[in-house]
């Protein structure tokens, strides 16, 4: 390991973002070693073989499931012994039907419920939140979808058969698989599958669809807050295994047992410490706004941002503590939003005075201010066209300068929206 406050090149440089994530296609699963075999997908479904048929390792959305098990059937015949699911998110859980045999086991955490709740009952709120940013993979499910039976159009929720706690240990066809209960991970019910014998992980997206960048403690498509603390604790364990093969939720295997461990180290550390200076910001009195925009990991920490940021951990750390309450104003605690008196304040100050405003505002290198002002005058008069230029300007500033999947995202869908409305 590199002396403590060494910087170290942080892996996220070498690997692919999330644009490069997409559906499973028809094809040969690929060999990464060891009898293990790989089906790309919107998350990589994994099979091991074993000499009493496989075990397959997540599976994919529910349209890639029989994808995945084609590829499997070809390379490492079943009977599919256990399927283990490293989270409950649908690109994780939805193929099982299509994997499983008659006597498969499945293999959940013991929190997989809330999960299957929360995906049962806001299934067309998520599906409409996550709609902008995977424009490009729900098109191409829609069209994968054609190819299924209409029994299987839709996603069924599979009961396990065995539950983890902490850590359940398997034996199957001769290879061992300790399969631990990481909570920190993208989900509560997140899990990695330890194979001892070959010093390889299986962690799913423990830290993220995107390994060795920030992670999301709580998601643009809403999710529920996932808490810095455990995922920190979650990391040592991980850790703790001395890994020399990786196997992730996306993209291929990260191999080397001191490069495996410089990056968790990292990704560990980085949260601890904006998790304490959060913390010491709220203690100082300190605003969540001034704390988002003042707490910057070191240069020590080479970790991408690519799919998370450090400023809405900041928010996400702040709230998982304290709630949505800020202590700004009295509005905070009634149901009337800001907007309500859009309608006066562009009255009284005049629509073109406003986007006069922010147009200065803008010209100022100010957008965010300029946003402020925009969204004000939009929303009481949708139509003026200035304003709108204006608000176009600003996001298309903040675009050329972001770099994290999700906010470049929102800021191209909100360009689209403002050009068509």
């Amino acid at each position: 390991m590199p002396a403590e406050g060494t910087r170290i090149r942080g892996i996220h440089r070498e690997r692919p973002g999330a644009d490069a994530i997409a559906p499973a296609v028809e094809g040969p699963a690929l060999d990464i070693g060891d009898d293990i075999w790989l089906s790309k997908g919107v998350s990589n479904s994994h099979a091991v073989a074993t000499d009493d048929g496989r075990v397959v390792i997540n599976a994919g959305l529910h349209v890639e499931g029989p994808i995945h098990r084609r590829a499997f059937d070809a390379v490492a015949p079943g009977p599919t012994r256990a399927i283990v699911v490293t989270q409950g998110h649908a690109d994780h859980v939805g193929g099982v039907k299509a994997l499983r045999d008659d006597d498969t086991d499945i293999v959940m955490q013991a929190d997989w419920k809330r999960w299957r709740h929360d995906h049962e009952v806001l299934l067309p709120f998520k599906a409409a939140r996550v709609a902008f940013a995977w424009s490009h993979i729900t098109d191409a499910i829609m069209g994968a979808l054609e190819q299924l039976p209409p029994e299987d159009w839709t996603i069924t929720w599979p009961e396990p058969t065995l539950i983890v706690g902490d850590r359940l240990e398997l034996e199957i066809g001769g290879r061992r698989f300790v399969v631990l209960s990481t909570p920190g991970g993208e989900t509560t019910d997140a899990q990695v599958v330890w194979m001892p014998e070959i010093r390889t992980l299986f962690t799913g997206n423990l830290t993220g669809p995107l390994f060795g960048h920030v992670a999301n403690l709580c998601t643009l498509r809403g999710d529920r807050y996932r808490d810095a603390l455990d995922y920190v604790a979650s990391l040592d364990t991980v850790i703790a295994l001395g890994a020399e093969k990786l196997v992730t939720g996306h993209f291929d295997p990260i191999i080397g047992a001191d490069r495996i461990e410089a990056e968790l180290v990292g990704l560990r550390d980085a949260m601890q410490w904006v998790h304490d200076r959060t913390v010491e910001a709220m203690q100082a009195g300190q605003d969540v706004a001034t704390a988002m925009r003042e707490i910057r990991l070191p240069d020590r920490f080479d970790i991408g941002e690519g799919y998370g940021l450090t400023s809405w951990n900041v928010r996400a750390i702040w709230e998982n503590y304290t709630g949505w309450f800020h202590h700004r104003a009295t509005t905070e605690l009634y149901h009337v939003a800001p907007s309500a008196v859009a309608g006066e304040i562009v009255a009284a100050a005049g629509a073109e005075a406003l986007t006069q405003a922010a147009r200065a505002r803008f010209d100022a290198g100010e957008p965010l201010q300029a946003l402020h002002l925009t969204d004000l005058v939009l929303t009481a008069e949708p139509s003026c066209t200035g304003a709108r230029e204006v608000a176009v300007a600003a996001h298309e500033h903040l675009l050329a300068r972001a770099e994290n999947f999700w906010e470049r995202a929102w800021l191209r869908h909100r360009i689209d929206a403002l050009r068509s409305s």
